[in-house]
C-alpha cells in the first residue's frame, strides 16, 4: 500500500468514526428513547465483537502471508486465538481494577480506555496489513474496522450519555477514541522499519492484533456497558405515599430487550453482504 493510500484511509476512519458517534449528541432524546438507544448501542458493541471483529481476526491469522520456514500449524494457530482474546480481556480486568480506586467517574473512563485501547490495537492490525504486498488483505482489514468502529462510536457516546457525562467532556472522549485507530495505523506504518515489517507478517501480526481488541471490547460490552443498562432508577416521587424516593430496578423491559437483540444482530447483516 502506497504512502498517500494508508493517510487516506485513516483519515477517512476518523471522520466516519467521529460522525457516527456524534449522532447520539445531536438527538434530541427523551429519558426513555436515551434508554433505548443506549441498550442499542450496546447490542452493536456485543454483535460488533463476536461477528464482526473475532471472524475478521481469525480470517487473518489463517491467510497471512508466511514464508514455508514460518508457517505455523493449525494447533499453534487456534492457541493464539485463545491466547490473544484472553488477553484483551485480562489486561481491561486489570485497568479497570487499577481505575476503581480512583472513585468518581470510573465507569466512563473504563469504558473510554478499553475501547481506545481496541481502537488502537486495530489501527496496529490496519498498519501491519498496509505493510503486507496482498491488496485484498489490506482492503478487507480496512473495511472490517470501518464497519465495527460506527457502531462502537455510537455505543459509547450512548453508555457516556446514559451515565450523564457532560456533552463537551463526551465530544473529547470521542475525539481521543476517534484518533487512536488512525495514529496507530500511521505510527505502525511509518514507525516501522522493512525488518520489522517482515517481523509483523510473519507473526500475523494483523490477525493477533484484531483478536486482541476483541478481547478488550468483549470486556467494556460485558462487564461496564450492559450491567449498567440492566439497573436503572425509578422514581416514585408521584405516589401520595413516597417521600420522592428512587429505587434500582433490575432487568430489561420487552421493548429494551428487543432493541438489544436488534443490536446484536445488526452487524452480522451489515457484513452478510462483505466479500471474503
Amino acid at each position: 500500500m502506497s504512502e498517500s493510500s494508508i493517510i487516506w484511509l485513516s483519515l477517512v476512519m476518523l471522520g466516519g468514526s467521529y460522525l457516527a458517534g456524534f449522532l447520539p449528541l445531536i438527538m434530541n432524546l427523551s429519558e426513555d428513547k436515551l434508554q433505548l438507544v443506549s441498550v442499542l448501542g450496546a447490542g452493536l458493541l456485543v454483535g460488533t465483537a463476536l461477528s464482526v471483529i473475532i471472524p475478521e481476526g481469525i480470517r487473518a491469522l489463517f491467510t497471512a502471508p508466511a514464508d514455508s520456514d514460518h508457517q505455523q500449524n493449525d494447533s499453534d494457530l487456534h492457541s493464539l486465538i485463545g491466547i490473544s482474546l484472553v488477553l484483551g480481556f485480562v489486561f481491561m480486568l486489570l485497568v479497570d481494577q487499577c481505575t476503581r480506586r480512583g472513585g468518581g467517574k470510573e465507569k466512563s473512563f473504563t469504558a473510554t480506555l478499553g475501547l481506545v485501547v481496541h481502537a488502537a490495537a486495530d489501527g496496529v492490525a490496519l498498519g501491519a496489513a498496509a505493510t503486507t504486498s496482498q491488496a485484498d488483505v489490506e482492503v478487507i482489514v480496512f473495511l472490517a474496522i470501518m464497519l465495527h468502529k460506527a457502531p462502537a462510536a455510537f455505543g459509547l457516546v450512548s453508555f457516556l450519555l446514559h451515565e450523564g457525562v457532560e456533552k463537551k467532556k463526551i465530544g473529547k472522549h470521542l475525539l481521543v477514541f476517534s484518533l487512536s485507530a488512525p495514529c496507530l495505523a500511521l505510527l505502525t506504518y511509518f514507525g516501522i522499519g522493512k525488518e520489522g515489517k517482515e517481523t509483523l507478517s510473519n507473526v500475523n501480526a494483523t490477525g493477533l492484533a484484531m483478536l486482541f481488541s476483541a478481547g478488550t471490547f468483549l470486556y467494556v460490552a460485558t462487564v461496564h456497558v450492559l450491567p449498567e443498562l440492566m439497573t436503572r432508577e425509578v422514581n416514585y416521587s408521584h405516589l401520595p405515599t413516597s417521600e420522592t424516593a428512587t429505587t434500582n430496578v433490575s432487568g430489561l423491559r420487552f421493548k429494551e430487550i428487543l432493541v438489544l437483540v436488534i443490536g446484536s444482530f445488526l452487524p452480522s447483516l451489515l457484513t452478510t453482504g462483505h466479500q471474503h
